[in-house]
């Protein structure tokens, strides 16, 4: 299970509530593992119990105020040992695929528009990531992190492209005559 990695990830880059941490899922992490705010709470909970991480003392009380995280040694530890524990990729579980697989039995009503749907949802995203590398990744940053944290974008890139070369050819596919698919 990856989500209490990658809050620990999230919490060693910044020491963070709840709430930011929900808000930094919502801009970044989640880009490729998404968690609800309940999930992240709940985990933080769990994390905290385990004595991975612990909340930061307040510097003044308060009753009501949110509690902001840090990661313990032992947090630190379980991340660097999943960072190199080897891990098979997980099967691809895709409704769109499936539906294509459907329409291929009952027919394809509808699956045009919803194709189109996905490709202007892939070309938006390929813009936001595109962006994201031109504001956060100028030349001259060159530490490990910094690679590695690009590495990660390029990989979210190659996908929207990946994707959107696919959905133009599934869409060719379609609209391409009985006749002349079979040929």
């Amino acid at each position: 299970m990856s989500l209490p990695h990658a809050i620990l990830t999230a919490l060693l880059e910044k020491p963070s509530s709840g709430l930011e941490l929900t808000r930094r899922f919502d801009r970044s992490i989640g880009y490729f593992w998404q968690a609800t705010h309940q999930q992240i709470y709940r985990e933080l909970g769990r994390l905290e119990e385990a004595g991975q991480i612990r909340a930061l003392p307040a510097a003044q009380p308060s009753r009501g105020k949110r509690k902001e995280y840090e990661v313990l040694p032992t947090g630190r530890a379980e991340l660097a040992a999943w960072v190199g524990r080897p891990e098979d990729p997980k099967p691809v579980r895709d409704a769109l695929l499936l539906r294509m697989r459907a329409a291929a039995v009952v027919g394809a009503e509808g699956l045009e528009a919803e194709l189109r749907r996905h490709l202007e949802l892939h070309e938006r995203q390929l813009a936001e990531y595109l962006d994201i590398e031109e504001r956060h990744f100028p030349p001259g940053r060159d530490s490990v992190g910094d690679r590695l944290r690009h590495v990660v974008l390029r990989g979210g890139i190659d996908l929207e492209r990946f994707w959107i070369q696919w959905l133009e050819h599934a869409l060719e596919e379609l609209g391409r005559p009985a006749a002349e698919a079979a040929g």
